[in-house]
């Protein structure tokens, strides 16, 4: 227990610097519009950055890893997948979000787009879109305090609701006391510290084997004979539905609300280049980390243990391994960046939700910005408490629905988001039948058609997609009001792009 009092001091440390962030932050916001969205003042890099620490939770560093050691390279689709989606997003959505929100009644939300996009007086949609973002993220925020929980009862030797309200407090504070401000600015130091250990984790491994390249092969011949075949095991519909991860982005109300924050639309190509560069580094560096471990616990059984009895932790064995543990203890707490990063921005996300759509909405309109900021705070620790109480048994069912809370956000939101964007003939009804379509879709396919094996965002993205293409098409066109809101924000976007010559 001794050797890892430094790994403890480096964890107090690196909570205490979020927190410190998050007070800077705190003196930095004026207003609700900067407590939820920034005031739109994020630069490139924030930009880059924050969305890609607010995407990646700790399944970069313990998931994805330990698929990679159990199974070998065939588990790297999902990774393909999201690499594809992620450039799509950026290239499709982000410019185009950061505008069109700005011309819709200065959107400060996805409900509060919505809303404006298709002129919905009677915010049917507001209502949807919120019921469907405060019950995934819920299960998200639950299944992330869980994530904290496990890494520091495995670290630390705490019991699990130490090691919970631990956690989750620590996100809690900066979070409630900084808002997105304090949020975007550590997401950028937390993705600054993910892609410094999953850089150096593989490399210092790979060395320590004192091998070359043909005796690794050896190694992982002898561990794991078809760990270096992409395809082994593999049928059609197992690949299209790991690739169709990458689907799930263009609905994902955490990461879109980094693109509607950006200062402007012409630090989006920069952003691009600097977050993408950033997710493929640390996604390689997450496969590296698996496939190597295979070669390194082959030719060293005797520590093998603990990763053969639970393959998730490799990334942290061969941390503790091979650092001194000081070193290790920086390493380390790139996992709870991860988790931190995505955890944070989930709360604020249902916070702004209850308090903008639903508390400014429909109870007070005329609430003051002061008050808003307040209330949007006490709706963190709410949502922050339903989420510690669903995490206080983490074999709760609940948590299973983790699994595919990703691909009902893309399901729901994704199609409706990238035909709101590209298409002015899009309607309210077609907008209200996309949105339940892909949700539902999504939820029956999971629970009646899982023995397909085919990944349920898949079905209900198309579903949703049609949905809102022939509703849109069979009812009656927008008014000129609406197209014409459309027409000056894609005229503006068109504008700003050329002007950089992207």
């Amino acid at each position: 227990m001794s050797q890892l009092n430094p790994t403890l001091v480096t964890f107090i440390f690196y909570i205490i610097a979020m927190l410190a962030i998050g007070l800077y932050a705190y003196r930095a916001t004026k207003n609700f519009d900067e407590y939820i969205l920034g005031g739109r003042s994020l630069g490139s890099v924030v930009t880059a950055l924050s969305a890609g620490a607010s995407d990646m939770s700790g399944w970069l560093l313990m998931g994805l890893p330990g698929a990679i050691y159990l199974s070998g390279l065939s588990e790297a689709w999902i990774a393909i997948g999201l690499i594809i989606g992620a450039w799509l997003n950026w290239l499709i959505v982000a410019g185009r979000l950061r505008v069109h929100t700005e011309y819709q009644n200065n959107a400060l939300t996805l409900p509060d787009y919505f809303t404006s996009r298709f002129a919905d007086k009677k915010r049917i949609l507001r209502i949807l879109s919120a019921v469907v973002i405060l019950v995934f993220f819920a299960i998200y925020c639950a299944s992330g305090m869980v994530a904290g929980a496990r890494l520091f009862e495995s670290l630390f030797g705490w019991n699990y609701t130490t090691a919970l309200w631990i956690g989750a407090i620590a996100t809690i504070s900066y979070v409630c006391i900084g808002g997105f401000l304090a949020i975007s600015w550590t997401d950028t130091f937390q993705a600054g510290l993910m892609i410094f250990a999953l850089l150096l984790t593989p490399v210092i491994a790979y060395l320590s084997l004192g091998t070359n390249s043909h005796d690794m092969a050896l190694l992982l011949e002898t561990a794991r004979p078809q760990a270096s075949n992409l395809f082994e095991g593999l049928s059609t519909v197992a690949i299209l539905s790991s690739m169709a991860w990458g689907l799930g982005y263009f609905g994902q109300p955490h990461i879109l609300v980094r693109f509607m924050a950006a200062d402007s639309v012409k630090s989006i190509p920069a952003a691009r280049r600097i977050g993408m560069t950033w997710m493929i580094l640390c996604l390689g560096g997450a496969v590296a980390a698996g496939y190597v471990g295979i070669a390194y616990f082959q030719a060293h059984p005797e520590l093998a243990a603990v990763v053969n009895a639970n393959p998730e932790t490799v990334f942290m064995e061969l941390t503790k391994i091979l650092f001194n543990p000081w070193i290790a203890g920086i390493v380390l707490a790139a996992i709870l960046a991860a988790v931190m990063s995505t955890l944070s921005c989930q709360l604020l996300v249902c916070s702004t939700t209850l308090t903008e759509d639903l508390y400014k909405g429909f109870i007070r309109k005329n609430a003051s910005q002061k008050e808003l900021v307040w209330i949007g705070r006490a709706m963190v620790l709410a949502i922050a408490i339903l989420a510690i109480t669903l995490a206080m048994n983490p074999a709760s069912k609940v948590l299973g629905l983790v699994s595919y809370a990703w691909a009902g956000f893309g399901a729901a939101f994704g199609p409706l988001i990238i035909l709101s964007l590209l298409w002015k003939r899009m309607t309210l009804n077609g907008a209200i039948v996309g949105m339940i379509l892909g949700a539902v879709t999504v939820i029956v396919w999971k629970n009646y058609m899982g023995h397909t094996g085919l990944y349920e965002i898949i079905p209900g993205f198309i579903l949703s997609w049609i949905g809102i293409v022939v509703v849109s098409l069979m009812g009656k066109a927008p008014s000129a009001e609406v197209t014409d809101r459309f027409e000056k924000a894609e005229a503006q976007y068109q504008k700003e792009m050329a002007e950089i010559g992207k």
